[in-house]
Parts: C-alpha cells; sequence; structure tokens
C-alpha cells in the first residue's frame, strides 16, 4: 500500500515536472520582433504594466487587483487567438498546454497568497504566458494582412 501511493506521488510530481519543463520551452521560443504591443495597444491590455509594476516596486502587491487583470487579459487574448487572422486556425498544441498552464498558475497564485509565497513569481510567470500569446496573435495578424497585401499586389499586376 505505501509502494502504491509512493508510485503515485513519484508520477505525478514527475507529470508536473515534465509539465512544466514544456511550457517553460515554449515560452522560451524567441519571436523576430514584439508582435503583441499592438495587440496590447489595441485591445488596452494590461499585462505589460503589470510585470513593470511587480519587477519595480519591492512593496505589497494589489493580488486581488493583479489576478483579475490578468485573467480579464487571458480571456481577451485566448478569443482573439481563436479569431485572429485565418478563420480556420484555431488553437495549437502549445497554445492549449500554454492555456492549461496559466489556469494551473492562476490556482498556484492563489495557493501562494495563501500562504504570502511566491506571488511574484506566479504574476510574472503569467505575464509572460501572456507575452507569449500575444506575440502568437500579433505573428498570424501581420501574415494575414501580408497575404492580403501580396494578394491584392499580384492582382493590380495582372491588370
Amino acid at each position: 500500500m505505501v509502494a502504491a501511493v509512493l508510485i503515485l506521488v513519484l508520477s505525478t510530481a514527475m507529470f508536473f515536472f515534465y509539465f512544466q519543463a514544456a511550457c517553460e520551452r515554449i515560452l522560451r521560443r524567441e519571436f523576430d520582433r514584439q508582435y503583441f504591443m499592438p495587440i496590447v495597444n489595441a485591445n488596452r491590455l494590461e499585462f505589460p504594466s503589470i510585470r513593470k509594476a511587480v519587477m519595480d516596486y519591492t512593496a505589497p502587491l494589489e493580488y486581488s487587483r493583479f489576478r483579475m487583470m490578468l485573467k480579464c487579459d487571458y480571456l481577451a487574448l485566448t478569443y482573439l487567438l481563436k479569431n485572429a487572422g485565418n478563420a480556420t486556425q484555431c488553437y495549437s498544441k502549445e497554445d492549449r498546454l500554454l492555456m492549461l498552464y496559466f489556469r494551473l498558475t492562476v490556482f498556484l497564485l492563489s495557493m501562494g497568497h495563501l500562504f504570502h509565497v511566491g506571488e511574484r513569481r506566479a504574476i510574472l510567470r503569467m505575464t509572460a504566458i501572456l507575452e507569449y500569446l500575444g506575440n502568437v496573435i500579433g505573428r498570424r495578424v501581420n501574415l494575414a494582412k501580408l497575404g492580403e497585401l501580396s494578394a491584392s499586389d499580384y492582382l493590380l499586376t495582372l491588370d
């Protein structure tokens, strides 16, 4: 009985370790430029200002306000991700994995807030996930614009 519980605990711990490692690997991917800034400006997203506030100040965090703002940004970005650019594109495997990672991080942030541990790190992780999703959306929109531009240029040359 003890061995079964030990195996279950170790398997669960290994699963979460590899899950986090896979998500961190996705987040380390770099884009050729910051595609997320036009998305942030157009949709009035707050995660860059939250990241700056968390990194710059050592004052206590406004936990409930930051959590609500990040969750609203998450909802906006997931909606845009589903509908940005090409209507046939939906969530990729990486997007779905990061969305699950964001939800797990929100839960860990809630637990960390109860015990006053790891709040800043969880908020910074959430902003990194939102930045990555914003970059994906911005890149899709940029590619869609380039596709329309090249198609219209092609039609102009035919005339």
